[in-house]
């Protein structure tokens, strides 16, 4: 607790020092008509894979169209990038732009100095460019009904499935699972008929998987607390982990490492995998040659319709400089534009936030043609539910705790009601009163 005092000091010294008297509050300029650099913290430049190129691409279009301002793309790492926005603001290298996830939103915007839209752009300007974006994605980034966070890459859970394994198991791969009845069946038949694994979610790894959790558990009617009022052990939540070890338990669910799902499902020896759209052109690459790789949407708790939260990320401005300010959110329209949507969706695949670009022959429509897939995806998002931050310094602690608390009961030999009402209380107690 008293690091965590100690760092919320050394922040609030950094943006004082990143920002004089009086400079926070001047009023952004309507155009850049100086140069001007400007630093952009983004962690698919650090990958090995097309969201680096295609977020390369997007940098050079953008500066190429905006002369006056040079973008310095800084890659960082998903697991490591708070932490280096943490420090360079204490050393005073104020982050101008930064992509972080949801999970640190209210931590952003109430310890990190993260600037609202609202506060820094024209009432009208904002408006002008939010048109179109879906509803439901902006809210995701709004605290208190301002908007900290634009949303940018973007998923929801997606049930891929290895049409192969459904045939060699005596299932129709057309009609694949809707409820998790009906995974639980397949999972099993799978298990016992082919010698491969039935299923596994994405939803126990510490940072990534919590999404798909909170999408499995919302969709029965739970969720992980009501205000500081923790309830992952509750209600629809309790019931929702029961179900996934019932399923742990009858050879359905894969006992596999946590960390080696996607291998798993590369490799066509697991049948049904519960994860995010964006690891879809990867699995093709994978499955081509190999096997038949299809998609459904993510299966619902009987007739109760699904509430697939998201995973991804949002661009968050930094900048106390009224110049830097105005290049950042240049930037952040060209990022969340319907251009950078149709190479953000066709190249790394994520969801475009613009739906009315998917059947626009001059973005998206062909593309959606050839790659059907997306389909169920989009589908979702007309229930597209947040995925639910914990307030409070601890709230990083609070999500472990939980997250380890699941897994046991999952996984663990123990009841899983007394594991996981024990793992609340214990997460409890490091939250604000």
């Amino acid at each position: 607790m008293l690091r965590r005092s100690c760092l919320k000091l050394m922040l609030a010294a950094g943006a004082a020092l990143a920002a004089p008297a009086g400079m926070a509050r001047a009023e952004m300029p309507a155009t850049v008509d100086q140069p001007v650099t400007i630093t952009f913290y983004n962690y698919n430049l650090s990958s090995a894979t097309a969201g680096a190129d295609a977020t390369r691409e997007l940098l050079k279009e953008f500066m190429a169209a905006n002369p006056n301002i040079t973008v310095e793309g800084i890659p960082v790492p998903p697991n490591e990038i708070l932490s280096r926005v943490q420090a360079d603001i204490v050393a005073g290298r104020q982050p101008d732009v930064a992509q972080l996830v949801f999970r640190d939103l209210i931590y952003i915007a109430r310890d990190l100095g993260g600037n609202a839209l609202e506060d820094m752009v024209p009432a009208a300007e904002l408006a002008d460019h939010l048109s179109g974006m879906i509803p439901q994605g902006l809210d995701l980034g709004r605290i208190d009904g301002k908007t900290y966070g634009l949303a940018y890459t973007f998923s929801t859970p997606i049930l891929y499935y290895n049409a192969d394994l459904f045939r060699q198991a005596g299932l129709d791969p057309d009609k694949p699972p809707r409820t998790w009845d009906e995974v639980k069946a397949a999972g099993e038949a799978i298990s016992q008929k082919t010698g491969k694994h039935g299923f596994f979610p994405g939803a126990y790894g510490s940072v990534d998987g919590t999404f798909v959790y909170q999408a499995i558990e919302m969709s029965n009617g739970g969720n992980v607390r009501d205000g500081n009022r923790l309830t992952f052990a509750e209600g629809g939540a309790m019931e929702a982990v029961k179900m996934l070890r019932a399923m742990v338990d009858s050879g359905a669910h894969a006992r596999i490492d946590v960390g080696s799902h996607m291998d798993t499902m590369a490799s066509g020896n697991l049948g049904m995998f519960l994860y995010t759209s964006a690891v879809q052109n990867s699995l093709l690459k994978s499955a081509a040659g190999n096997y038949e790789l299809r998609v459904a949407a993510m299966p619902a708790f009987g007739e109760k319709p699904t509430r697939p939260t998201n995973s991804g990320s949002a661009l968050f401005v930094f900048s106390k400089d009224p110049a830097k300010q105005r290049a950042a959110y240049e930037l952040l329209k060209f990022l969340t534009s319907k251009h950078a949507y149709t190479v953000i969706t066709s190249k790394i695949g994520y969801l475009p936030l613009r739906l009315d670009i998917v059947d626009d022959p001059q973005y998206l429509a062909e593309w959606v043609k050839t790659h059907p897939m997306i389909r169920p995806n989009l589908e979702q998002l007309t229930r597209l539910t947040a995925n639910v931050a914990f307030p409070g310094p601890n709230y990083r602690q609070v999500e472990k705790v939980m997250m380890d608390g699941i897994r046991e009961a999952v996984f663990g030999e123990g009841d899983a009601e007394a594991v996981l009402k024990q793992a609340q209380a214990d997460a409890q107690s490091l939250m604000p009163e």
